[in-house]
């Protein structure tokens, strides 16, 4: 009889995300990743505890791959957010995953290291978390409002954006 197949951390991970993205967090189930890589659904649980575990694994390699972009981006503030923005455009349930799974403090650490220095350049030291929380919670909550649709009145959504970000950028040196 033949060794049944196994799926590693990775491989589950992965189909975790393909999940995401095409159901949404409800449609990742440990049944859906099995199929998706292969496996009974009982031999996941060797490599992941449960769905939270697996929800939580799904939003921390989001994070890992954002994290990756933003620290090859540099410390311009304009340019982070607009990777940023490219990047919940490219995964917009898994951007969404991303806020509403607690991460442990050294993957949040990793991740907001970028805007840290992009904000110590323009704030100083002792302001840059301040300004990087209000950096982020502008720019997360404008993709928000975007992904669900929520500017309808028209106008130039793209632009807007660009607004934001400049207005953010001269809010913090001023």
């Amino acid at each position: 009889m033949p060794t049944p197949p196994r799926a590693s951390l990775a491989q589950i991970i992965d189909a975790g995300r393909e999940i995401v993205e095409v159901s949404g967090p409800a449609g990742l189930t440990m049944q859906a990743v099995a199929e998706r890589v292969g496996v009974r659904a009982p031999s996941l649980y060797k490599k992941v505890a449960d769905r939270d575990a697996l929800l939580r694994a799904v939003a921390g390699a989001t994070l890992d791959d954002l994290s990756a972009r933003l620290e090859s981006t540099g410390d311009d503030l304009a340019a982070l957010a607009r990777v940023y923005r490219a990047f919940a455009h490219e995964h917009p349930e898994a951007f969404r995953l991303m806020s509403a799974v607690p991460m442990p403090v050294e993957v949040l650490r990793r991740s907001a290291d970028p805007l840290l220095r992009a904000c110590t350049r323009i704030v100083g030291e002792a302001d840059a978390l301040d300004a990087a929380r209000f950096a982020v919670a502008w720019v997360t909550g404008f993709l928000q409002m975007e992904l669900a649709g929520a500017f309808r009145l028209g106008g130039d959504v793209d632009g807007a954006f660009e607004y934001g970000v400049r207005r953010l950028a001269v809010s913090l040196r001023s």
